[in-house]
């Protein structure tokens, strides 16, 4: 595993229950700014393997960006049993629920 892919791993580990992180926030935090696809690339990958809370990644947008419905569903009942409320599409209130970890602000956003 890649420095990166471990920061990426320990932050995905790190984001509390109730809580939601971008791909794009998780990649500047992981040490890489433009690495938001690789962050989907290992948490598609290792998600299982390392027991990550996979559910609580969105995209910048506050929404849900998984395709199938499964998956989707998944996701949107794992966030609700947290506490987070889910909107119309998939949206998800980023100034409730995201996380903000004590870096920079400048590193969250």
């Amino acid at each position: 595993m890649t420095p990166f892919t471990e920061n990426v791993v320990e932050i995905i580990r790190s984001i509390p229950e109730g809580k939601v992180a971008t791909y794009g926030q998780v990649a500047r935090l992981a040490g890489s700014p433009r690495a938001a696809r690789q962050v989907v690339r290992a948490l598609h990958s290792m998600s299982k393997k390392h027991h990550l809370p996979w559910h609580r990644v969105i995209n910048a947008k506050g929404q849900i960006a998984l395709q199938d419905d499964e998956s989707y569903n998944e996701q949107v009942l794992s966030l609700e049993a947290e506490g987070v409320e889910i909107g119309l599409n998939g949206v998800i209130d980023l100034e409730k629920y995201q996380w903000r970890p004590n870096f920079p602000a400048s590193d969250v956003t």
